[in-house]
């Protein structure tokens, strides 16, 4: 197995790449990439430099691996300013470092592409010992984030240091209806959510949700207003371009849907998921206007109503948010997996990982007392480890 270093995607065809990735994980998918890369999100200035591993074997494209050399921590989701604090405490650099990671997505998938011939470990194996001859004496450190189990055992013993987080994820227990979800709650709870949803309707606001290549320009125009407006109230700009959802409607419309609210036929707000055959995955909002509830039914409720529709079987709505516990969904262990290569620096960051997972433990089984669904028979408690 033969493996070298690409600076963009683009040099691969969709069909080779995109056959390592039979689950369509939208985030890894070659019209998600390139779309990023020719919009500029990603490369040039913005301290996101593609760096992507691929192997071939005698049958061509085996595996790859995307990483991004980083000079900052932006768009990761996972902090770790006060490491690089640290080590500029210290007079150590702690930029670039190496990051695997879908780029401002904290949306948990594989980090590890293989051909389905072949084991992830032989992929795996082949492609660490690239980045362990060429990329590893660049950089101070190596960070995988949000790797599902495959790639969290396959990559593990290469990156031992394990941080946990915590999000909440809408799981479908096989439910034929809005109202067959909303039965698994409380009866308090469930007036609580049907009280949301009414609320918009009585502000004259209505919401519609549109399929990937239902993107026309024109809705384009309203969806990146939307998009920029959620970051330019905090005083800052989003990662993302108008030419970023251009070129992704052309290149990857099946990964993606969204939602526009009307207020009569102007839209003011919309929402925006990416998705693949068995999980939704909430990224973007934004509003024009200040409704109540708007958020919650444009979010979370519509979403979960295609989820049910569509037959998804999980929605994961993106990172942070206590308050989607009140809203069916459930509390869920995230990771990352690091490797430091300064050896005290790797001694230190691992005795605070080891408390702060404990912490995290504590929490996650705090937000599990606090979920809206009604008690089941046998239930067993939440063990903490």
């Amino acid at each position: 197995m033969q493996t070298t270093r690409l600076e963009s995607v683009t040099a691969i065809s969709p069909t080779d790449w995109d056959a390592l990735n039979p689950t369509r994980y939208p985030g890894l998918l070659h019209g998600f990439l390139a779309s990023l890369e020719l919009s500029g999100s990603v490369g040039g200035e913005t301290g996101w430099t593609p760096y992507i591993v691929v192997a071939h074997d005698d049958h061509g494209l085996a595996g790859a691996m995307v990483l991004y050399l980083k000079t900052h921590s932006y768009g990761e989701y996972v902090f770790d300013w006060a490491w690089a604090d640290a080590y500029a405490r210290h007079g150590l650099n702690y930029y670039p470092k190496a990051l695997t990671a879908v780029p401002f997505t904290p949306a948990t998938g594989p980090r590890l592409l293989s051909r389905p011939d072949l084991s992830t470990e032989s992929v795996s194996a082949a492609i660490l010992a690239y980045l362990q001859s060429h990329l590893w004496p660049q950089v101070s450190s190596w960070h995988v984030l949000f790797p599902d189990e495959t790639s969290t055992l396959a990559l593990r013993p290469h990156a031992p240091l394990e941080r946990h987080g915590v999000q909440f994820h809408w799981h479908n227990a096989g439910f034929q209806s809005f109202d067959d979800h909303l039965a698994s709650f409380t009866s308090k709870r469930r007036k609580e959510v049907r009280r949301e949803r009414r609320r918009v309707a009585e502000q004259g606001v209505s919401v519609t949700r549109y399929r990937g290549d239902e993107l026309t320009d024109e809705r384009l125009d309203i969806l990146y207003q939307c998009y920029h407006m959620t970051y330019a109230l905090r005083g800052q700009r989003g990662y993302l371009n108008r030419r970023f959802f251009s070129e992704l409607r052309v290149r990857a419309p099946e990964a993606f849907v969204f939602a526009l609210a009307y207020r009569g036929d102007t839209p003011i707000a919309m929402s925006f998921c990416l998705q693949d055959a068995t999980t939704l995955y909430g990224r973007y909002w934004g509003s024009l206007e200040a409704v109540d509830c708007l958020h919650f039914e444009t979010c979370f409720h519509q979403w979960i109503d295609y989820a049910i529709a569509t037959e998804r079987t999980v929605f994961d709505p993106g990172a942070q948010g206590e308050h989607k516990i009140a809203r069916g969904f459930s509390p869920v262990r995230t990771r990352s997996l690091h490797w430091v290569n300064e050896p005290s620096f790797r001694d230190a960051i691992a005795a605070f990982l080891a408390r702060e997972r404990h912490h995290i433990a504590a929490y996650l089984a705090d937000c599990h007392d606090h979920t809206p669904f009604r008690a089941l028979d046998g239930e067993q408690p939440l063990e903490i480890p």
